[in-house]
């Protein structure tokens, strides 16, 4: 009687090899450890050879891994096809979107509106954090997209936009007159660093007055015009205005929105969804 191999384990095969290790392939697989180890384990002996080379140092293939890594990505194109043209073609799943707190508004809400549309089965769960954060989810394999907020120099990603940050203040606010300089930040935004050097190669004196873990206590802090804050241009937030400020203030540091999309996160609703927000970074 013919053998039959597990599409099971050959997908946690392809997924721990596009990973680089079985720790990273476990988030995406929403599987411990121990499972996607399991996996590998029954492929290697239902075909009764070794795919990795376990002396390394490093995650490595043998010989007949890598045979078997071209026929495993066939099988599951093909079961892919199979499935995509002859059941429902309704997407079905869930993609995890990691979005810095400062960076969701005004795009996010219309770019998830749109995805709900056109893929009324999937689930978009949105992780809202630090970038530092989200990096670390992302390396984990716990988060299919990201975006970050970086400055110029930092390497890595797919850059969308870059723009200034901006002085923001209340509406109709005058704090930001007064000397020193009352500030309102989160306590791990990474603007902070490159307003204050701005400040002080302006010899502008300025103090934290408000520093908090919560975006919202920010916002509340700047709308009572208690202190101003730096945004990124074209993501200020609600009952806050750009300060018309005419040189009183220092320009500030340029901040670039990156995108970065796991090599595991694949399928037309994950495109439609970073096609998306490129759109709507852009149209910024």
């Amino acid at each position: 009687m013919p053998r039959n191999l597990d599409l099971t384990a050959i997908r946690a095969f392809v997924a721990v090899v596009d990973a680089g290790g079985v720790t990273k392939a476990s988030g995406f697989l929403n599987l411990t450890q121990s499972a996607v180890s399991m996996q590998l384990k029954r492929l290697e002996e239902s075909i009764g050879v070794a795919l990795f080379d376990r002396s390394a140092r490093r995650l490595a293939l043998t010989g007949a891994g890598e045979q078997m890594l071209g026929y495993a990505r066939r099988l599951l194109d093909l079961n892919d096809e199979v499935l995509g043209r002859l059941t429902a073609k309704d997407y079905t799943g869930q993609i995890t979107l990691g979005v810095p707190h400062d960076v969701v508004y005004p795009a996010i809400p219309q770019v998830l509106q749109r995805f709900n549309t056109d893929f009324p089965r999937m689930r978009v769960q949105l992780v809202s954090s630090y970038t530092s954060r989200l990096k670390t989810m992302f390396a984990r394999g716990e988060l299919d997209v990201i975006l970050t907020t970086a400055d110029g120099t930092t390497a890595g990603g797919e850059t969308l936009i870059t723009r200034s940050l901006v002085w923001v203040g209340a509406e109709g606010g005058q704090v930001w007159k007064q000397r020193p300089l009352r500030l309102a930040f989160e306590h791990a935004c990474i603007f902070r660093r490159g307003v204050q050097d701005a400040l002080d190669r302006a010899a502008i004196s300025w103090e934290m007055a408000v520093e908090s873990d919560s975006i919202r206590t920010v916002e509340a802090s700047v709308s009572a015009d208690l202190a101003v804050h730096a945004c990124i241009e074209g993501a200020e937030p609600p009952y806050v205005e750009r300060i018309d400020h005419n040189g009183a203030l220092p320009n500030l540091p340029e901040i670039g929105i990156k995108l970065y999309r796991a090599e595991l996160a694949r399928g037309a609703p994950v495109d439609a969804l970073t096609e998306g927000i490129r759109q709507a970074y852009r149209g910024m």
